[in-house]
């Protein structure tokens, strides 16, 4: 069946050239893109429940811009003054460059990982003797505090954000011929909203094993897998897919 819509489960890309833009002008098909899940910050109240006292921590590691966000609200909710010798533990480029939203880059001592959580076991290995803080979700991936324990260092995760599901009501009567999922909560969010879908012609395409296997465990089909070999991106597998299906139609 040819593809003509397309329904990306994350916000709109804010740059021009988005790989998302170019394969809309490329293949003609109309892309739509709604978050099915949306961060929201946890009270200092709340942190400081935890048992979460900012002054104790010498190091602050930091798996994404929304842990950076988070934490430096927190701070300020706290009126904690955050100290020029603090340490930054990044879990990738991206992720140290938004921290410059916060900190003078070249007076601060930041650690730089590659891109996996586990890549940064090296540098977090050199200064064992820290006292590291990870704010993060209420989601957190398994390999985080696996990483972590098996380097035997001192630490401590603080919920400083929650993944919540959307109020998606507003596309009850909106068909898309094929529906892209990023991470399992935003399959749970679909079948929040939409309790009695049924899957029939629309397409489901689906980023990483962990989403494939929330899709499969709700009775989805999974039509479109990325990463996989040669398409290690979604617009790739999209790209790929759509190019097929629409093949002299």
């Amino acid at each position: 069946m040819k593809v003509k819509t397309i329904l990306v489960s994350q916000p709109e890309p804010k740059v021009e050239n988005s790989p998302y833009f170019e394969l809309q002008n490329k293949l003609k098909v109309k892309i739509d893109f709604r978050p099915f899940i949306h961060v929201e910050g946890v009270p200092a109240k709340e942190v400081r429940a935890q048992k979460i006292d900012l002054n104790n921590y010498t190091a602050i590691i930091l798996t994404s811009r929304n842990s950076v966000d988070h934490f430096f609200r927190v701070a300020e909710e706290m009126r904690y003054k955050v100290p020029e010798d603090l340490k930054y533990f990044c879990q990738s480029e991206a992720v140290a460059f938004y921290l410059q939203r916060y900190v003078v880059y070249r007076k601060r001592k930041i650690y730089v990982g590659q891109k996996d959580f586990v890549d940064m076991s090296s540098l977090i290995k050199k200064y064992k003797d820290e006292k590291f803080l990870l704010p993060s979700s209420d989601q957190l991936n398994a390999d985080v505090p696996q990483t972590l324990d098996g380097l035997k260092v001192d630490w401590t995760q603080g919920t400083f954000y929650r993944t919540v599901m959307s109020d998606l009501t507003d596309l009850k009567d909106v068909y898309y011929d094929i529906l892209a999922f990023f991470s399992p909560t935003g399959i749970k969010s679909l079948f929040k909203n939409f309790p009695n879908f049924q899957q029939n012609n629309t397409r489901i395409a689906v980023f990483g094993s962990t989403t494939q296997k929330e899709a499969l465990e709700h009775g989805l089909r999974v039509d479109i897998m990325a990463p996989s070999p040669g398409t290690p991106s979604m617009t790739g597998a999209l790209e790929k897919y759509i190019a097929e299906a629409n093949k002299g139609k």
